[in-house]
């Protein structure tokens, strides 16, 4: 399988394959026309606790990255029900929300469900 993440404000593509929104709440200004995403997994985003923490500030990224990964790990439930619903689905594309391209929770989904 293949992953990949983009912004959910960015345009579609028939590359991305199967889109999943990786975000615990629905996007700005997004209509769900827009977004074409053929599953909503908001159990396997971050707390909201941790999402207000965190603020998108790179300098808190580290901690955010293993508090993220704890939370994970204790949802096994919904981890392991989005890992079945993603098998024999080529590429899979998780979106999100947030501006920021290189610190955002679907960097960090992907490596989990990468093994990494």
């Amino acid at each position: 399988m293949r992953i990949e993440t983009k912004r959910v404000y960015d345009p579609p593509a028939v590359g991305d394959g199967y889109r999943v929104l990786v975000d615990r709440v629905w996007p700005r200004g997004v209509s769900k026309e827009h977004a074409v995403v053929a599953l909503w997994a908001k159990e396997v985003a971050p707390s909201t606790a941790l999402r207000q923490w965190f603020g998108h500030d790179p300098e808190k990224w580290i901690e955010f990255t293993r508090r993220y990964r704890a939370e994970l790990a204790a949802n096994g439930q919904a981890l392991a029900a989005l890992r079945a619903a993603l098998k024999g689905k080529g590429t899979v594309t998780l979106v999100y929300g947030a501006k920021d391209r290189e610190h955002n929770q679907a960097l960090v989904l992907r490596a989990v469900l990468l093994g990494a």
